[in-house]
């Protein structure tokens, strides 16, 4: 179900449901969990089933019992905007209050679509954090030293299996930093061969592709484009 990924020579659990798991820190990280995206999109008169921060927060919450963290970390952009507490059902935001109140520390990483989430679930905000020589942080930088882990650029990969393509969510990594794949239940996926990749990797980056009940290593020149 899980692979190991070496992070500047930190041990990183790779979940097939998308989270990393550092041991060392009892500490689960999750991506872009985006809640309200379907909210904001049908307030824009696009219309989709309003039911995907319940979908996100039940695996999360599935995530969380199968690695029993002490510590949580969302990298950003957990929230699909800034108003998206106003639109939140009271159950789902009683499910995300408790989830936050059941581990020892919970920290919201600032995104650039929620710069500053509300108070009223819990935790602590911060812009970055050191987690036992990682950088964790929203947004990857350019040039950034080695043990970044990011969210942000929702990276899937692409590849050729049995003469059919199969292209799924994927955790991206050289070895040096680490791009964790996007949770949320409607987020999107742009596939690692993009230029937007290339500013933090001076390759095509190695892949931890989400299967249906595990994860699979591809390296990077295996990865075809879109």
């Amino acid at each position: 179900m899980v692979q190991h990924i070496n992070v500047n020579g930190v041990p990183v659990l790779a979940d097939v449901s998308g989270v990393a798991f550092v041991e060392s820190a009892s500490a689960l990280i999750v991506a872009d969990l985006h809640f309200e995206k379907g909210s904001s999109f049908a307030a824009k008169g696009v219309m989709l089933p309003p039911y995907d921060t319940r979908a996100t927060l039940a695996r999360l919450a599935d995530a969380m019992v199968r690695v029993q963290p002490r510590t949580v970390i969302a990298l950003g952009d957990s929230f699909h905007d800034q108003t998206a507490e106003a639109r939140m059902h009271g159950e789902d935001e009683a499910f995300l209050k408790d989830l936050v109140a059941c581990v020892e520390r919970w920290v919201w990483i600032a995104g650039n679509h929620d710069p500053a989430p509300s108070p009223r679930y819990g935790g602590e905000l911060a812009g970055e954090m050191e987690l036992d020589g990682l950088t964790l942080r929203h947004e990857p930088r350019e040039g950034a030293s080695p043990g970044e882990v990011a969210g942000h650029l929702h990276p899937c990969a692409k590849v050729s299996h049995k003469g059919r393509s199969v292209r799924r969510r994927a955790f991206a990594s050289d070895g040096s930093r680490l791009i964790l794949p996007a949770f949320g239940a409607y987020t999107g996926g742009l596939n690692v061969r993009d230029d937007a990749f290339a500013a933090h990797f001076e390759r095509t980056p190695d892949v931890w592709m989400l299967g249906r009940d595990r994860v699979y290593r591809v390296t990077g020149k295996s990865v075809l484009g879109d």
